[in-house]
């Protein structure tokens, strides 16, 4: 593990939350500077040869009336069929109209991307309360809803992504795990269909004992998924088992991209520097905007699990050499503190590149 000597939570303004600094996130709701207005893909703010790049919100908010809802088997196992997919109807509804409201959130504040949750259908591929949207009572008008997010997401230049859940493994030995994996990204492909989502970001998965065997299995796994979920699939180092040295050759054996995550790189090191990764993970994506993480430890770098999470981002350990790329990034703000720690950095970035 990289015990480096930053300082991770030094230029962090906010310690971790407290119920009057949630309270406050709303002070830091602002139109978007006029600079900034994501009207298309490649835009962004630029002075000389320094830009912002496309900042991406993770899936829920702090502050802001923006909920997804959810269930669970237990409470769906207590209900009748017909009562349980009526309840599953006006769940996924709600959805729809969140994510709408999460764009619509993205396009007013400046915010470039937005990671769907995973369970924007709930339970959709549960082997025993798993169904079709058609099932639904209301089936046309999610698929409409959904389907209506997509030009409205376009019109205002916001990115869609998803990051499926961790149990998604392709490369476990176990064969029904490979399958329910398939499925769960097979759904998730299906609805980045619907609204615009280009990506589908999953970690290399287990060791199991032999790192070589592991990434075998899982580069051909990844040549037999279904064209909708290959074509969106990407890889992600991370902070124990798959390094990007790692997973590169598996990137261009397959042509799947490599999601660089920089807080993962700076936890389980190879030989690669950071702008040797960034370079490299670019260079996996092709004409695609390459999609990259940040995020800062929530103990600092000397604390005793510097993987965990902070909620905001030490300016410090934002890659400075993230702003002087030949092309437009899109980067994925993992911070507890969400849209509030999304418009801190923003505002950080901007300043810089003045």
């Amino acid at each position: 593990m990289n015990r480096s000597k930053r300082k991770s939570n030094a230029n962090v303004a906010s310690s971790p939350l407290t119920k009057k600094s949630r309270k406050s996130v709303a002070a830091t709701k602002k139109e978007a500077p006029a600079d900034l207005a994501i009207a298309s893909p490649d835009l962004a703010i630029a002075s000389g040869e320094m830009r912002v790049p496309r900042l991406g919100l993770c899936c829920q908010f702090l502050s802001e009336k923006i909920k997804f809802r959810t269930t669970t088997v237990k409470a769906m196992s207590q209900l009748e069929l017909s009562q349980g997919r009526e309840k599953l109807g006006t769940l996924c509804l709600a959805n729809v109209l969140a994510l709408r409201q999460a764009v619509e959130y993205c396009a007013k504040n400046g915010v470039g991307c937005f990671r769907v949750t995973s369970g924007i259908l709930p339970l959709k591929t549960h082997p025993e309360q798993g169904y079709k949207v058609s099932d639904l009572p209301n089936g046309e008008a999610i698929l409409a809803g959904f389907r209506d997010i997509k030009p409205l997401a376009a019109k205002h230049g916001i990115r869609l992504v998803f990051h499926p859940d961790q149990f998604n493994v392709l490369n476990s030995p176990r064969e029904d795990v490979v399958c329910s994996s398939v499925k769960e990204l097979d759904y998730q492909a299906e609805v980045s269909e619907w609204i615009g989502a280009d990506v589908l970001n999953v970690h290399g998965g287990g060791v199991y004992g032999n790192k070589t065997e592991a990434l075998e299995r899982l580069k051909t796994q990844i040549l037999l998924l279904p064209e909708r979920v290959r074509s969106r699939l990407t890889l992600e180092n991370d902070d124990k088992s798959y390094t990007p040295s790692d997973l590169l050759p598996v990137c261009r054996a397959t042509g799947v991209p490599l999601v660089y995550d920089v807080h993962h790189h700076r936890c389980n090191r190879d030989e690669l520097t950071e702008e040797e990764a960034t370079l490299a993970a670019i260079a996996t994506w092709g004409s695609k905007e390459p999609l990259f993480h940040v995020s800062s430890p929530k103990e600092g770098w000397e604390g005793p699990n510097p993987a965990r999470h902070h909620d905001y981002i030490s300016f410090q350990d934002f890659p400075t050499h993230w702003l002087s790329l030949a092309q437009r990034v899109t980067v994925e703000v993992e911070a507890k503190a969400k849209e509030a720690a999304v418009l801190q950095l923003q505002t950080h970035l901007i300043s810089l590149c003045k």
